[in-house]
């Protein structure tokens, strides 16, 4: 907390104690149903400022998460709060989180994903290189037997490990493009095969 957060504080707890003083004051032959109205406006406030404090964990919560109507061949993906479009595909049937980013070319692995479905990134051949926002990286490629995503599944998709540090892997668009249509409609991407 800043110096200027408490003197903010400060001036608030004075004006409330201000506002408290002259409304105990001009209502002292009622102070048993102003004490108890107090309370009911101190407990709304309390309750508001906690709700917008756990907001974030509350969103989560309650917003729903990706949808897959394999009939129609059909996935539906909610926007995240920080306003990326996330989806879990399984790997080799292991749950791997990516952020979906149309400017990627290819389905780009991290070290820890790669590590989780079976492949050891130590032994890999890091003969590619691709241009990052970071610079220059190297990477080795790969041939996934089996992804999935809902009852959606592909073989022997190519991806690429990256030899850097990479915090969550990147759904690009050599496996978008496997959709015949990729929309952006309110706050859902919608791809459909």
């Amino acid at each position: 907390m800043t110096t200027d957060d408490i003197g903010r504080l400060g001036y608030l707890a004075l004006l409330g104690a201000v506002l408290l003083t002259y409304m105990l004051i001009a209502n002292r032959d009622r102070l048993g149903v102003v004490l108890r109205q107090a309370l009911l406006w101190g407990l709304i406030f309390l309750g508001a400022i906690a709700a917008y404090g756990l907001w974030g964990d509350i969103r989560h919560s309650v917003m729903p998460s990706q949808a897959v109507n394999v009939s129609e061949g059909r996935v539906e993906v909610p926007r995240a709060p920080d306003g990326h479009y996330y989806i879990t595909l399984e790997i080799e049937g292991e749950p791997v989180r990516f952020v979906v980013d149309t400017g990627a070319t290819d389905m780009v692995i991290s070290h820890d994903d790669a590590r989780r479905i079976g492949l050891d990134p130590d032994t890999l051949s890091y003969t590619g290189r691709a241009q990052t926002a970071n610079g220059v990286v190297r990477t080795a490629r790969v041939t996934l037997d089996r992804v999935s995503l809902g009852g959606i599944v592909d073989r022997n998709v190519t991806a690429w490990v990256n030899e850097g540090e990479l915090g969550l892997s990147l759904l690009g668009m050599s496996y978008l493009q496997r959709f015949a249509r990729i929309e952006i409609e309110r706050d859902r991407l919608l791809l459909t095969r």
